[in-house]
């Protein structure tokens, strides 16, 4: 009887280590799947990894005739120098401003708007109302900061004209540092809460069927169905999009802040990106505007780190 154990546990533990996966294994069993991904790496590679070669021009004194290796080696010269400027207060405070007010803001809109589209039961006026959200996604930046110039004009557009007929004068609401903000994450949220909602409203359309009819035959109102039914349902997503959203805090974006900013707004409106191309492309200081680009960088990663472990830790949730 001993040798029959004996010998059913080295069956076990031999199936438990024939089990056991390895990389080339892993590929042999799932090659399709990687061939499939290979073009996506490829891209990532060369266009994100490989051009992190010059992050040592943070590090150098950058020389056109030397090129990127060539300049002489200044350590963390351009960081201190960054840390230690007038503008270095203003500039994170700028940044962590706009960033934390699209988040807090720009965040639950996409996930109220699924929730709402997904109350809808008419197929050809969910259908309708979800094209129309989108649209805006598709409105070139460009275009987007000229129609808000048109339309918030304190003498032509319609917006100013508004003002004007409820007494609030003449205000130019991209020219004032209480506005800036304002405007900017409410077009922010106008452009990109359609098409933000498109992954909340896949995650809800995996929802079983057969949860809602007992939610009705139970006696739950609407509201309860969405508190009970469909929020749950979400929240793996809005984890996961929360902690990629933190990994991005100093990332306010360069070209629609460049666009709306003036010498009026500048106090509020100069951020990290905006202060990176003036330094590095106008200014021509290579060597100091990497090592500002690479300080947020690092910042952002740190963000990334910390807000992943504490949502692991109370939600065992993570990106890894």
């Amino acid at each position: 009887m001993s040798s029959q154990i004996s010998e059913i546990s080295k069956n076990t533990v031999g199936i438990r280590l024939a089990r056991k996966p390895t990389v080339v294994s892993t590929f042999k069993r799932d090659h399709q799947l990687w061939i499939m991904i290979l073009p996506a790496i490829a891209v990532i590679l060369i266009f994100n990894y490989v051009p992190m070669y010059g992050i040592q021009l943070a590090f150098r004194d950058y020389d056109f005739a030397k090129g990127i290796t060539g300049g002489a080696w200044r350590g963390l010269f351009y960081f201190k120098q960054f840390m230690n400027s007038y503008l270095f207060i203003d500039l994170m405070k700028n940044t962590f401003t706009i960033s934390l007010a699209s988040i807090v803001l720009g965040f639950p809109a996409p996930i109220i708007l699924a929730l709402i589209l997904n109350q809808i039961r008419r197929k050809k006026a969910k259908q309708i109302l979800q094209t129309t959200v989108y649209l805006p996604h598709f409105i070139s930046t460009i275009v987007l900061v000229g129609m808000l110039n048109v339309l918030l004009s304190p003498e032509t557009g319609i917006v100013g004209y508004l003002m004007k007929s409820v007494g609030m004068g003449d205000i130019n609401l991209l020219a004032s540092t209480q506005t800036f903000i304002p405007v900017y994450v409410l077009s922010d949220i106008w452009q990109h809460c359609g098409w933000n909602s498109i992954i909340y409203l896949a995650a809800l359309s995996t929802v079983d069927p057969q949860l809602y009819d007992s939610a009705k035959m139970d006696g739950a109102s609407r509201w309860q169905t969405i508190r009970y039914v469909d929020i749950p349902a979400i929240v793996p997503t809005m984890i996961i999009l929360f902690i990629l959203s933190m990994g991005n805090v100093l990332g306010t974006g360069f070209e629609k802040i460049f666009l709306m900013q003036n010498s009026l707004n500048l106090p509020v409106s100069e951020v990290i990106a905006t202060y990176v191309y003036k330094i590095g492309i106008v200014s021509n200081q290579f060597s100091y505007s990497s090592a500002i680009g690479l300080f947020n960088t690092v910042v952002n990663f740190i963000f990334l780190i910390a807000v992943n472990a504490i949502s692991k830790r109370y939600s065992n949730m993570s990106l890894w």
